[in-house]
């Protein structure tokens, strides 16, 4: 029987054939696909593949965290080399002719203070300063009862000018009392605060030690206080621009602010504030002691010693003074965000006693900080006993320099 073949049924095939069976082009493409997305799935990656993976995961994680992590870290923890250097003896501020070192300052008071300078002649005949084979001693005027312009002090400044160096201040008494404003620091008197004021303040309207630099005057306060100095001394730096003190530090003092420029908080600095004995009755009644002062490039630092725990190379004539032996600063001001060597040159060491001023007679310290009587001026006019422990007694200023 001849077989027929129904009419178009090959021709029906032949279209779903072109239409859905596989042509080799399309086949290869398909595998081709199938393929690529394969290696995007874990299931079919060969454990070479997917400990490479893990690898790159790693390391991108790595990057992403770690890395600013660790730069973070390192940036916070930068700090200057403060290596020990061998000093020698250069300046020595004592005996009877430790004023013959220092030029007074005369004239009403740059900080606005109730006071007169007086200058050395005046000084002498009203026995305002004096000095003996064993002492110095710098006072505020206590004879005269109706000071209605403001009373009679002294402030004295170095005739020789620093740019670095080791200051040792033996200092047996420090001024207090209501009114008071006295300081020992570091500056360029003819620049200030240009060049910097290196200062310590204790608590009791005055500046016990305080030190300036060039860079505006830029100073720095190695002893400072106002009126009855009962929270201890501060030790304060004031530059320009360009000083920031937030950064790592190695000392004892607690932190009252880390930036130094002159034209914030009313001129504040960033000082440290020492224990209550290191500075007013309190010091006074253990026989003083010694603040040394450290200026160098690679910062500025303080240390305080009460009289019966001065180091040896320091009390014995004989020995050369080693900061790197003496264990953590008091203060510690590192040139990590500080080019000291730039804010602070032409240092003279300045001494004074101010009478109320700009801080220690101020409504806000004067009255409700140390609760004195009245308004600071009408005190300090008329009532000249208030200031019979009004005065330093040093018993040397010595000066070190780094040898080559």
């Amino acid at each position: 029987m001849t077989s027929t073949t129904r009419p178009g049924a090959g021709s029906d095939r032949d279209a779903f054939n072109q239409v859905s069976g596989p042509t080799p082009a399309s086949y290869a493409y398909e595998k081709s696909r199938r393929g690529s997305g394969a290696r995007w799935n874990p299931k079919g990656w060969s454990r070479r593949s997917k400990v490479v993976a893990v690898i790159g995961v790693v390391v991108i994680l790595f990057i992403i965290i770690v890395v600013p992590v660790a730069v973070v870290e390192s940036r916070d923890n930068r700090y200057p080399d403060y290596s020990k250097l061998n000093y020698q003896l250069t300046d020595t501020y004592a005996g009877t002719s430790f004023f013959d070192n220092f030029k007074y300052f005369t004239g009403y008071d740059p900080s606005q203070g109730f006071v007169h300078y007086v200058d050395q002649a005046g000084s002498v005949q009203m026995n305002l300063t004096y000095a003996s084979s064993t002492s110095a001693v710098l006072r505020v005027d206590t004879s005269e009862t109706d000071a209605s312009t403001g009373r009679k002090s002294v402030r004295i400044e170095s005739k020789n000018q620093y740019n670095d160096g080791l200051f040792i201040f033996d200092i047996l008494h420090t001024p207090y009392g209501c009114g008071t404003w006295p300081a020992v620091w570091l500056a360029d008197p003819s620049s200030w605060p240009i060049h910097g004021e290196i200062g310590q303040q204790l608590e009791m309207n005055s500046d016990v030690l305080e030190i300036s630099n060039n860079m505006l005057m830029m100073l720095s306060d190695v002893v400072e206080a106002v009126n009855k100095a009962d929270m201890g001394n501060q030790m304060t730096l004031h530059t320009t621009a360009g000083c920031d003190m937030n950064v790592k530090r190695k000392e004892s003092g607690v932190v009252l602010s880390t930036d130094c420029l002159n034209s914030t908080d009313n001129n504040a600095g960033c000082g440290i504030q020492g224990t209550v004995d290191t500075y007013g009755q309190a010091l006074n009644s253990q026989g003083g002691g010694v603040y040394a002062m450290e200026l160098r490039d690679a910062g500025i630092r303080t240390w305080f010693f009460p009289r019966t725990s001065i180091p040896s190379d320091i009390s014995n004539d004989t020995s050369t003074p080693d900061p790197s032996s003496w264990g953590t600063a008091l203060a510690d001001f590192p040139s990590t965000d500080c080019d000291i060597g730039s804010h602070f040159t032409n240092q003279s060491i300045i001494a004074n006693i101010d009478i109320c001023g700009s801080w220690a007679g101020s409504t806000g310290v004067y009255a409700s900080q140390y609760g004195c009587p009245g308004r600071c001026t009408e005190f300090v006019a008329t009532n000249a006993s208030a200031f019979n422990n009004a005065y330093f007694e040093f018993a040397s200023f010595k000066v070190y320099q780094a040898t080559s």
